[in-house]
């Protein structure tokens, strides 16, 4: 399934006025797992900063939701959010300077293979983003050359225990891809991904999984049902509030356990590594 078109329609309709844009990233962070995974290690990481001020990278900004959450943690941060589409770093650069934020929050066309800022940041965050990318050895290196001594790399992304959802195109070629076809992979060993950012120079790395059972059942029922309805016809748009009004509420229910659980395995992977 392809989500940009999915994405455009919904964008379009949350685009129309800055306070919609606003509701629109609240909404993502109250339905979507991995921002509440995400949530938590911001506020770890800048609680063990001291709440100092920092230089961000957002590497893969895409709508800017949490190029927002990490300017909202702390007025003295300053972010650069970079992506390959074009017109989605228009839009935020756009977006933000609407909000009075275009000082200290901005975005640029980048590909994160080439993408090299040496020494420049303190933080740099990865959502779902390096499943999509062949060349991950080359991209964590970047980010390695592009942290301050100290710094740290954030990684959210899916694991090789169903994280895509994706089907095995040898063992079912009933079904030749998975729920999303646009990942170069299915999804990361846990130990796979710890050693290529050693490999690419972090000295401390911690990877854990997210979406356990009840994080994995959440993500079916918020995400993966609704989209497929959407994909199979725009009138769910109009569906799609009475669907959340009875599910959500379990919804929330499963996303706490998930984030206060710890997973033996997950089909999601939360990545810090340390330069």
């Amino acid at each position: 399934m392809h989500y940009d078109p999915i994405k455009r329609t919904l964008g379009s309709f949350f685009n129309q006025t800055p306070w919609l844009r606003i509701i629109f990233y609240k909404l993502l962070d109250l339905l979507l797992l991995r921002s509440w995974h995400i949530r938590r290690a911001l506020g770890q990481w800048n609680a063990d900063r001291g709440n100092l001020p920092a230089d961000i990278l957002d590497a893969g900004s895409g709508f800017g939701q949490y190029s927002h959450r990490l300017a909202m943690i702390n007025n003295g941060n300053r972010v650069t959010g970079v992506d390959v589409k074009a017109e989605q770093i228009a839009d935020c650069n756009e977006f933000f300077v609407k909000l009075g934020m275009g000082n200290r929050v901005h975005f640029e066309v980048a590909d994160l293979t080439t993408f090299v800022r040496p020494g420049s940041y303190d933080l740099i965050l990865s959502v779902d983003v390096m499943e999509h990318i062949l060349q991950d050895e080359q991209v964590f290196a970047n980010f390695n050359k592009s942290l301050r001594p100290g710094g740290t790399l954030l990684i959210s992304t899916p694991s090789d225990k169903g994280g895509s959802d994706a089907d095995s195109h040898d063992s079912d070629p009933g079904h030749p891809h998975g729920f999303i076809d646009e990942h170069v992979r299915d999804g990361y060993n846990i130990k796979d991904i710890e050693d290529k950012l050693r490999r690419a120079g972090f000295s401390q790395v911690d990877a854990a999984y997210s979406y356990g059972r009840p994080g994995h059942v959440s993500w079916i029922l918020s995400m993966k049902w609704p989209i497929s309805m959407l994909g199979a016809s725009k009138i769910f748009f109009l569906i799609l509030p009475f669907y959340y009004l009875l599910t959500f509420p379990f919804c929330l229910i499963l996303n706490l356990a998930d984030l206060n659980g710890r997973h033996a395995t997950g089909t999601g992977l939360i990545v810090k590594a340390r330069k």
